[in-house]
């Protein structure tokens, strides 16, 4: 659907406001009862988050795969060495880096129709690419480009789950779609281990693994762009009076609707938010450690205690399956509790035990279990990416700024992932103690940085409190976005929802409630 066809679906949910529904005071208001908000949502996890679950998880499988690869005879059959695994490992990251200052853009110009199936495709063209490569050289070409099309997809997963959901809905919604990291994990660990007993005079292994997983997604982006639709007013599997009501629930969001104006007012705004560093830096930190399970799990594996290739991928298992429970259980946590960042500082702990558990246990065949613990404990790291995810999402408003603040956490992690690899270096195998005694500074300074950004959020939510007491308002309000269900009868008089569809950034309005 065109630009224009999208603005004028927006146009025609401001006339629905402004004409239709005016009660006896002449407030504009339209009523959405609780069952049809739960029917709303409904159809929308039908259909949108269940392609978000798939497409999230060809990209982390995509993406991961190389690991698996390196088991079965990828570095000696393209006579990899020294460092060059880990330069293939990072490579695709320093393209998503150089990516994100165009992607912030294409973020607000292009819908998510158009622009979904096309990255789909061409990373999974890229991926299957890598199948041909003989080399370092032609590795890195193909891991560049493959990188080059995944940097829009956590952006754009973000916008899209914040275009569709109330805040409190946010959170659950985030922990499926990138739960499917676990499920990445025990399938692609499962398949990759079948693949890799193909004989085959013609392909090695690893070329197999590339290939099918490659074709795989590729063939996906037809059936991601007939059933993807850009927004809640552009919704073919909702009525017109749904749609209506969609837009309504989304008020208390205060984030505004989707728009396709580009607003350099809000670009300074983010420059100069403080949390738009602290996030970044959380990213960052996060991401080293993930790049360290993704690119060396199963090496490190390896040199725990002396486990054999096949069963070393094998063993990987086990954790794909710690990864899925933790995304769910913290990001439970976090949609039942008001305050995100305790329940963010707590699973993070997890992982402060594991780098030290890694760090300190001799490898020695005693030693096992307790090194495959540790090891096990690194998958609360990826109840990190969401819970950022969500508690970023929730305190940042303004179509423009949001694009902004997703693109840099996703720089943030591409950093991440191109500083991990480099860590962990080839004359340190294979116990990587140097790596791993780093990975836990970047855990300890993520749990610092966690603190700083709850106590900075309480204090803007203070300011906003002080403006609204100077313009006559109530100093609280209620947050009708956090509410977990959601009915709209008119009865709301606090002004929370004023500036609901208005693109406003989180700064600017004084309505606009942190999420601590």
């Amino acid at each position: 659907m065109s630009h224009k066809g999208s603005e004028e679906n927006i146009e025609r949910a401001a006339q629905y406001h402004d004409e239709k529904n005016i009660n006896t005071t002449g407030e504009r208001e339209i009523i959405v009862s609780e069952e049809d908000s739960r029917r709303i949502v409904r159809r929308t996890d039908i259909v949108i988050l269940t392609l978000l679950l798939w497409i999230y998880f060809l990209q982390i499988l995509d993406k991961s795969v190389i690991g698996y690869a390196a088991t079965f005879g990828l570095k000696t059959n393209t006579h990899l060495v020294g460092n060059q695994y880990s330069s293939v490992g990072a490579v695709g990251y320093y393209a998503q880096l150089g990516a994100q200052p165009l992607g912030a853009y294409l973020l607000v110009k292009l819908k998510p129709r158009t622009i979904m199936p096309i990255i789909v495709f061409c990373w999974g063209a890229s991926l299957t690419s890598m199948a041909a490569a003989k080399n370092f050289k032609g590795l890195m070409i193909s891991r560049f480009f493959l990188g080059l099309f995944e940097a829009l997809c956590l952006p754009l997963f973000t916008l899209i789950t914040v275009s569709w959901y109330r805040r409190s809905e946010q959170p659950l919604r985030v922990a499926a779609w990138y739960s499917t990291n676990g499920i990445a994990t025990i399938l692609g660990s499962a398949v990759s281990y079948g693949l890799g007993q193909i004989k085959s005079d013609k392909l090695h292994s690893y070329q197999i693994i590339f290939m099918v997983n490659g074709l795989i997604t590729v063939i996906s982006a037809p059936l991601i762009f007939w059933r993807l639709d850009n927004s809640i007013m552009e919704a073919r599997f909702l009525s017109e009076e749904d749609r209506l009501k969609g837009v309504e629930r989304l008020k208390a969001n205060q984030t505004g609707i989707v728009t396709t104006e580009f607003k350099w007012s809000q670009i300074r705004e983010f420059v100069f938010d403080i949390k738009t560093y602290l996030f970044l830096f959380m990213a960052l930190c996060v991401n080293v450690g993930a790049a360290v399970t993704n690119v060396f799990g199963p090496l490190l594996i390896q040199g725990l205690a002396g486990f054999s290739p096949k069963i070393s991928v094998l063993l990987n298992i086990p954790f794909g399956c710690v990864q899925f429970i933790v995304i769910w259980a913290s990001s439970y946590f976090a949609w039942k509790s008001s305050r995100k960042s305790i329940i963010f500082f707590c699973f993070m702990l997890p992982c402060v035990i594991g780098s030290t558990l890694l760090y300190t246990l001799p490898r020695t065949a005693a030693n096992k279990g307790p090194l495959l613990l540790g090891y096990y404990f690194l998958a609360f790291l990826f109840s990190a990416n969401p819970l950022i995810v969500s508690w970023l999402s929730a305190n940042t408003a303004g179509q423009t700024k949001k694009s902004a603040m997703y693109t840099l956490y996703n720089a943030g992690s591409s950093a991440g992932n191109i500083i991990g690899p480099y860590l962990f270096q080839s004359k340190d195998a294979p116990a990587y103690l140097p790596g791993v005694r780093a990975v836990l500074g970047f855990f300890i300074g993520l749990e610092v940085l966690i603190c700083l950004t709850a106590a900075y959020l309480m204090f803007l939510n203070k300011r906003h409190e002080n403006t609204r007491v100077s313009k006559g308002l109530p100093a609280k309000i209620h947050d009708l976005s956090m509410d977990k269900s959601f009915h709209n009868d008119g009865a709301n008089n606090d002004h929370s929802a004023d500036h609901g569809l208005d693109d406003l950034t989180d700064l600017s309005n004084e309505m606009f409630t942190y999420v601590l």
